[in-house]
């Protein structure tokens, strides 16, 4: 009885209890070294027992990939390659308007990085993107297979990534593209109707190296081989860039042979402004978005061309910040966007809804699809400058999930 009653017996005597305690609940062994071990073991397994651990149950909860809460704001960034046209820049104008627009003001804080067309800086840019801990990115490539590595990081730390017009390889990006392949096989099939399978081409070709450039010539060479009475006597870059793919085509027009046809990714309206200049005829032209080509097939300014008119859209952007958005927020599933090209030829040309008579030459005229049911419905303010629309709400389309 004194034992009892004594204190240091009666501390003694708890302390075995304890030890028996931990002994009954636990596997672990209980003798030197592990017994501090085993203590912490039979503490997390009272504590889950008693209910305290349910905090950390969430974490085991199965979720969709990248699903956030509801009302999250999410840091998406737009990593650039090329900037040295103004497709680019339209691009990014109506990248940042709809920033300041439902329902991207309240929901997504944006930012923008260019790279000038280095895939190191680029890939560098990135870099500090995923140490940022951003939701997502939506990039434009400076190379298909140059970036993959980096990509592998991000998407592997949870961050999203979403490839638009350049594409990538990387199989954990998701793309949201038209087919490029099919853009440049349709100018093509039109050139052999226009000429009726004969003549002399020209193939005026993008910024070398991206895959934009390299699925558009694949494309066209698809159709070239399959009617040898087409020749193709030159092929340089414009560099998707009106004055430069001027520059480059008065260049190799004295020691050229009659041009039947114009095949041509970019600064469409400056390959014809050359042979204004050089007081050659103007040929079936197969080309981009450029107002100044489009004005032409109206005959605006007293030339006029039978034109073939289509390209990559400026709202690419908007609709791969959209679909990060949704990804991110659980409302939609995390695939591929396939974006339907759109041929316009003369006849198919409206002023004021898809040529612009105020507008410069250089401007890329499909940077809307126009309509609530169209893939993207934004106003020409947005793509001049970057601003707000304050007259239209901004409407982005994305296909039946």
């Amino acid at each position: 009885m004194l034992c009892l009653t004594d204190p240091k017996s009666a501390d003694v005597h708890k302390k075995r209890l304890k030890a028996k305690t931990i002994r009954e609940n636990t596997s672990e062994e209980t003798t030197g070294g592990n017994l501090t071990m085993t203590i912490q073991a039979t503490r997390r397994h009272l504590l889950q027992t008693a209910g305290l651990g349910l905090a950390a149950m969430p974490l085991m909860v199965a979720r969709p990939s990248f699903a956030q809460s509801a009302g999250k704001t999410y840091k998406i960034a737009l990593s650039n390659s090329y900037i040295g046209n103004k497709w680019r820049l339209e691009m990014e104008n109506v990248f940042k308007a709809a920033l300041q627009m439902d329902p991207f003001k309240t929901e997504v804080v944006g930012s923008i990085y260019n790279s000038g067309n280095d895939v190191s800086k680029q890939s560098q840019q990135i870099s500090n993107m995923i140490a940022e801990r951003v939701d997502a990115i939506v990039m434009d490539a400076a190379s298909p297979t140059a970036l993959n590595g980096i990509i592998h990081q991000a998407t592997s730390r949870g961050i999203l990534v979403v490839s638009f017009d350049s594409g990538v390889t990387a199989p954990s990006a998701i793309k949201v593209n038209i087919s490029q392949y099919d853009l440049g096989k349709g100018w093509a099939e039109w050139i052999v109707k226009q000429i009726n399978g004969k003549g002399n081409v020209i193939m005026v070709t993008g910024v070398a190296g991206t895959e934009v450039d390299l699925d558009r010539n694949k494309g066209a060479d698809s159709v070239w081989a399959q009617n040898p009475g087409i020749k193709v006597v030159n092929r340089f870059t414009g560099m998707w860039d009106s004055s430069t793919a001027e520059r480059n085509t008065a260049a190799v027009l004295p020691s050229l042979p009659k041009i039947d046809a114009i095949w041509c990714q970019g600064g469409t309206d400056g390959v014809l402004k050359a042979f204004i200049s050089a007081n050659r005829p103007l040929p079936p032209t197969a080309g981009e978005a450029e107002n100044g080509f489009r004005k032409m097939m109206l005959g605006i300014g007293g030339h006029t061309v039978t034109g073939y008119s289509a390209g990559s859209p400026p709202y690419l952007s908007l609709m791969a910040l959209e679909l990060a958005r949704r990804i991110l927020n659980g409302s939609y599933p995390k695939k591929n966007i396939d974006v339907p090209n759109v041929f316009l030829s003369n006849a198919d040309l409206k002023l004021g809804v898809n040529v612009f008579a105020d507008q410069p030459d250089s401007f890329f005229d499909d940077f809307t699809a126009g309509g609530p049911t169209s893939p993207v419905d934004i106003c020409a303010q947005a793509a001049i400058d970057g601003s707000a629309c304050t007259d239209q709400k901004l409407i982005i389309n994305l296909p039946a999930a």
